[in-house]
């Protein structure tokens, strides 16, 4: 988002600033655990002219932490663009300003800002999806979502489930094997794994590509990718198939302070579960705007059609560093097309004149 704004003369910490609330470069990836390597995860595409700042994914070093790395090529390439970005900065409010712009409040009451135009590119990391599982608040074991997850030794000894069908549940499930006493999988559906249908893939991206959008569009909480692509079979998703560690059970129908209810009456005893069930876009500060995941903003385009000078930069179809690019580009075109004329949603020149 910043590099398309620099590209069209906005000049950074002078025209635009860019806030986060991490205390380095590398968004989420930096609070990932230790043992995660770029290749458990995915595939993470280079950013527009990050080759300039001499790095590229493409040839990444497999052996540091992924956290480490990702780090480090952001920070590289925010150094390269000279972004001047700001942080910690923790954005806890962004409402209108008597003026019409906006008024940003954060963490630290001495910091504000009124912009006319406010870009949201919070990613997911910090609003991951909380169980709905009946007697959640009566077990007594231990429970935590995927941003939690710190090191396996933590569940040593234990039993555990695991719940969830994505990268990040059967990233789990490897750790764990080992070292927890006992490890049992549940979903809520069955997941489909892809062995080398390189094509099918390819469409059923396209295909959770054009879901995203339909609902982004319509205003509906956005649907999980997983459940329209199912999973690629990489090679560790492979050995761990062929080590057995692949077997999941359908969702258990309620906790107990001890275990699990299973869904055909037989009872589980657990020590503690890893809730892996994906993320909501972090939108909270958006509130005041009456802007919510959970219930659905209508978003076309990267820009919420119902709040005026709000863009939501990789919200739905946007969502990956693959579309980070275009997305970007066209936001930052809209960006100078609505300072310009003030006509929302924006509309490029062109597409004004060919209307007449």
């Amino acid at each position: 988002m910043a590099h398309h704004l620099v590209r069209r003369g906005f000049q950074p910490d002078t025209d635009f600033t860019v806030v986060d609330r991490g205390p380095g470069p590398g968004g989420a990836w930096q609070h990932r655990w230790e043992s995660l390597r770029l290749g458990d995860a995915h595939r993470i595409a280079d950013l527009p002219e990050m080759a300039a700042a001499g790095v590229t994914f493409a040839n990444a070093p497999s052996e540091p932490p992924a956290r480490a790395v990702v780090s480090d090529y952001y920070g590289r390439y925010e150094r390269h663009l000279d972004l001047r970005v700001r942080r910690p900065v923790d954005v806890t409010a962004v409402s209108r300003s008597p003026e019409g712009g906006f008024a940003v409040e954060t963490a630290d009451a001495a910091v504000t800002f009124s912009p006319r135009v406010v870009v949201g590119a919070v990613g997911t990391w910090g609003s991951p999806r909380q169980p709905g599982v009946p007697g959640v608040d009566d077990f007594r074991g231990r429970q935590i979502t995927t941003p939690e997850f710190v090191s396996s030794d933590k569940f040593r000894g234990l039993r555990v489930a695991v719940v969830g069908g994505g990268a990040s549940a059967l990233g789990f499930l490897r750790e764990l094997e080992g070292v927890a006493a006992e490890v049992t999988w549940f979903t809520r559906r069955p997941v489909t794994f892809h062995r080398g249908e390189s094509m099918l893939r390819a469409e059923l991206g396209r295909e959770a590509v054009r879901l995203q959008d339909q609902a982004a569009r319509a205003g509906r909480p956005l649907p999980s990718i997983v459940s329209t692509t199912g999973m690629p079979m990489t090679p560790p998703i492979a050995r761990m198939d062929r080590a057995g560690l692949l077997h999941r059970q359908a969702m258990f129908s309620r906790l107990t302070p001890d275990g699990a209810v299973l869904s055909d009456g037989g009872f589980l005893a657990l020590d503690a579960i890893i809730w892996a069930l994906g993320f909501d876009a972090d939108l909270g500060p958006f509130a005041p705007l009456g802007v919510s995941a959970r219930e659905g903003v209508r978003v076309e385009h990267g820009h919420a059609v119902d709040v005026p000078g709000l863009f939501l930069a990789g919200y739905g179809p946007q969502a990956s560093t693959i579309g980070a690019d275009r997305g970007g580009r066209r936001t930052a075109r809209d960006i100078e097309t609505y300072l310009g004329d003030g006509t929302w949603p924006p509309t490029p020149a062109a597409r004004r004149t060919a209307a007449g």
